[in-house]
């Protein structure tokens, strides 16, 4: 097959930069979570042996996440509404699913946005919990009063500033060397026992699937507000994947470089890992580093609040418009469920603070497990479609994605349930 191309597709640097908005939005949601956190920890506990499973994981989901641009470029319809063409019960099981990844993922941000600046900040005068109510504040105004725009431009200055500020502090820190102790013994993450995290690190890398949705509802605001070129959407998508898949790398070797195997337990939990790392910079480079790795880690985690908050808010509105067959989606309904996505983590922070950890890891797990699901329905649907049609290599990566998504995801339930043991 291929691309059908017409002279409309005409591009431009000019028009590229025009059609930038959606691909760096899902970058600035994977960003939060999975890199900052799950891929700076591999890095802390195994070094460098992950960073092949992360390569994989971004690799082998690329397709199912192009396909979201893909499908809303050519057809005109969101990927929720092709979930609803081949079933109702499709987006039953997907909404089931959104509804709490939204509360938790947006609480777990929100809150360890609040803690990055308690600990940058020691001396302020407010507890997490009251900086996280002005965090989910602050986000919500963003994306209240200003809407799409506001979030596309304030997601364009925190991943310049945050891209250029972790590729200058990982060079800061591999100026320094490893800071490995000499009777290091490196452990090895090929075993059983280290499959739950390898499963959660692939759950949320780059992202889970159902921000394939988002994006997809991303690409049609912004076509109807600026309308691109199918080869200059698509442009934007891959600059933005490529940046997220880069960051990755970057934040493993934030990990290997600063912390493995320097003799510190490594913390799991994310508030309190990154307050981890921020001191290990301090101590490894300097007090002045504080500030700045205290900026990263808060630029990643507050970009993640907003698109979060938003993208959650756009797919349920969607899903329940889909549900109710109603003709269109109101600016009101996806109001409502942005607050729904706010509030509600807001509750989560207030009420089962000490839980939040182990729900963001089931929700992870979760996101992992249910991504064959959607990534095959991602790839029929853009099957399905014949203006613009996919490549045989795309296609072929596809497939094996598939296989892989699968097979881990077997694996993965088999351990869980003893199998192996038997």
């Amino acid at each position: 097959m291929t691309t059908l191309v017409s002279s409309d597709d005409i591009s431009t640097w000019r028009s590229r930069l025009h059609a930038f908005g959606p691909g760096l939005m899902m970058a600035s949601a994977a960003i939060g979570g999975s890199h900052l956190i799950s891929s700076t920890q591999a890095g802390a506990l195994y070094g460098w042996q992950l960073a092949v499973i992360i390569v994989l994981a971004n690799l082998l989901k690329y397709p199912f996440f192009r396909f979201s641009a893909h499908y809303t470029l050519d057809t005109g319809k969101s990927l929720i509404e092709g979930y609803a063409g081949k079933s109702r019960a499709y987006v039953w099981v997907f909404l089931l699913l959104t509804i709490p990844s939204a509360t938790i993922s947006t609480g777990a941000l929100a809150l360890i946005s609040a803690s990055i600046i308690k600990t940058a900040l020691p001396a302020l005068p407010l507890s997490v919990h009251a900086l996280s109510i002005c965090v989910m504040a602050a986000s919500l105004a963003i994306l209240l009063f200003g809407h799409y725009r506001a979030l596309d431009r304030v997601t364009k200055l925190i991943m310049v500033s945050l891209t250029i500020a972790t590729i200058g502090a990982t060079f800061i820190a591999a100026s320094r060397g490893h800071q490995m102790l000499p009777d290091f013994i490196e452990p090895s993450p090929w075993n059983m026992a280290s499959l739950g995290f390898i499963i959660a690190l692939m759950g949320w890398m780059p992202a889970p699937m159902e921000i394939t949705a988002i994006n997809s509802m991303w690409v049609s605001v912004k076509q109807k507000l600026k309308p691109s070129n199918y080869r200059d959407a698509m442009f934007d998508f891959n600059v933005g994947y490529t940046v997220s898949a880069g960051l990755a790398i970057v934040f493993l070797a934030l990990g290997a470089l600063v912390q493995y195997g320097n003799g510190e337990e490594v913390k799991m939990a994310g508030g309190q890992y990154i307050g981890q790392l921020i001191g290990m910079y301090a101590a490894t480079i300097g007090d002045w580093s504080k500030l700045l790795v205290a900026f990263i880690a808060f630029a990643c985690m507050f970009g993640s609040t907003i698109t979060v908050a938003d993208g959650y808010g756009r797919i349920n509105a969607e899903a329940i418009r889909l549900l109710a067959r109603k003709s269109g989606s109101s600016k009101g309904a996806v109001s409502l469920w942005t607050c729904w996505s706010a509030l509600s983590g807001l509750a989560v922070i207030l009420w089962f603070n000490s839980a939040l950890s182990e729900m963001l890891r089931f929700a992870m797990i979760s996101a992992f497990l249910t991504a064959p699901v959607f990534a095959w329905l991602n790839y029929s649907l853009v099957r399905s479609t014949h203006r613009t049609a996919i490549s045989p290599r795309l296609n072929a990566l596809a497939v094996i994605g598939l296989l892989y998504l699968i097979g881990f995801a077997i694996v993965f339930v088999f351990d869980l349930f003893g199998v192996w043991a038997r």
